[in-house]
């Protein structure tokens, strides 16, 4: 892909600095998450752009897909576990969900292909926003590991987009033991497209081949593809979000989140 890029960047206010970049380039707009000073993880803020980011990418007559991709070292983190600890717990667990809700069927249902060029580490929401996109791609420094029950939690939101896509044995692995695995595994079990040399280049000639795709056709085949996916959400998104919430604020989840940021083992684990 040819480096004929126009920054427009998401909407911001006064000289704040994004956290989700918006470029054009070469027919695709490019979100790259840029919060690498938390691992890009979903805070308020970063999920805030997202959201905006797709949108503007949805009425972008000049964008004709998305690339999702990240600077830093890892992709997504997941939740912001430091936004989560501070704040109080009953009143904002309801809108961590919903975000979460937001994100993963802003991907699905937007009427263009989404791509992920990763090449780093994916971790619990993260993780969900891989399985949302249509093709994903990871390159060699990818790693990938769902950890909620580490921390007395369980993966809920993200089994939306996750349990489609990966084969039953190994969901019932990854989401009970939190390896992590590369991308050779991602790929062997459905979570990823492709696991590449290089990332960028591959999903370059991905572009090539779908700009040989009308909007119209493009558009049709993805509902076709997402339709049992988007009648899931509708299905049973209220309900995981509702078990989703009720955990955050529990003795468990204080004492993993707790015990993440004193980088020591939680209690069940000694």
């Amino acid at each position: 892909m040819s480096e004929t890029t126009e920054t427009t960047g998401t909407e911001t206010t006064g000289a704040e600095t994004p956290f989700v970049r918006y470029d054009l380039r070469d027919g695709f707009a490019v979100l790259t998450l840029d919060s690498p000073h938390n691992r890009n993880a979903l805070s308020s803020k970063l999920v805030r752009e997202l959201l905006d980011g797709l949108r503007k990418a949805g009425a972008d007559e000049q964008a004709r897909g998305v690339i999702l991709t990240h600077t830093g070292n890892t992709f997504c983190a997941g939740a912001d576990l430091k936004e989560a600890l501070d704040a109080d717990p009953a009143a904002a667990a309801d809108i961590r969900t919903r975000w979460m809700i937001d994100v993963l069927r802003g991907i699905v249902e937007l009427h263009k292909p989404v791509l992920a060029q990763i090449d780093g580490n994916v971790r619990a929401g993260g993780m969900g926003i891989v399985g949302a996109c249509d093709i994903a791609v990871a390159g060699p420094s990818s790693s990938f590991a769902l950890t909620e029950a580490r921390l007395g939690l369980a993966p809920f939101m993200i089994s939306l987009t996750l349990l489609p896509r990966l084969t039953s044995r190994a969901a019932a692995r990854y989401y009970q033991t939190g390896e992590t695995f590369d991308a050779a595994e991602a790929e062997r079990i459905g979570l990823i497209t492709v696991a590449a040399d290089d990332a960028a280049a591959e999903v370059a000639r991905l572009c090539g081949e779908l700009r040989k795709g009308s909007p119209q056709g493009l558009a049709e085949s993805k509902r076709l593809v997402n339709a049992s996916l988007v009648a899931e959400f509708d299905r049973t998104a209220d309900e995981l979000a509702k078990r989703s919430g009720s955990f955050f604020g529990t003795p468990e989840v204080i004492e993993g989140m707790t015990a993440f940021f004193q980088r020591r083992p939680p209690s069940w684990a000694e």
